[in-house]
């Protein structure tokens, strides 16, 4: 196996953004400048993996380090906080009055927060 068809087999995550003005555009975050676009996005993932492969064989032809992929693997999903115990009290009363828990608050406070 030469070194292109190995670093293809390599699951890099995609990045698929739908554009306002139609079509879909994929960029490989780890792979700097790896973008593409399509119509559909069937047809951006066919051009997200030629556009892959491209990028593969000139960054080894150049002698460009390829990068291993960001994974997620390394993060765990679990993050530890301090806060204020009044804070706290808010989260604990909100969340029984949603009737989930503070977990589950936390979650949805979060995510609402980040779009």
């Amino acid at each position: 196996m030469n070194d292109i068809e190995k670093y293809l087999e390599i699951k890099y995550p995609m990045e698929i953004v739908e554009d306002e003005e139609g079509g879909y555009a994929i960029r490989f975050p780890d792979l700097t400048g790896c973008i593409t676009c399509g119509d559909t996005i069937e047809e951006a993932i066919e051009n997200a993996k030629e556009a892959k492969r491209i990028w593969l064989e000139d960054a080894v032809k150049e002698g460009i380090e390829i990068p291993e992929p960001n994974s997620f693997n390394k993060y765990t999903g679990q993050l530890r906080l301090r806060i204020p115990k009044s804070l706290h009290r808010e989260i604990s009363q909100n969340s029984k009055r949603e009737g989930i828990s503070m977990n589950q608050y936390c979650i949805y406070i979060l995510s609402k927060q980040m779009r």
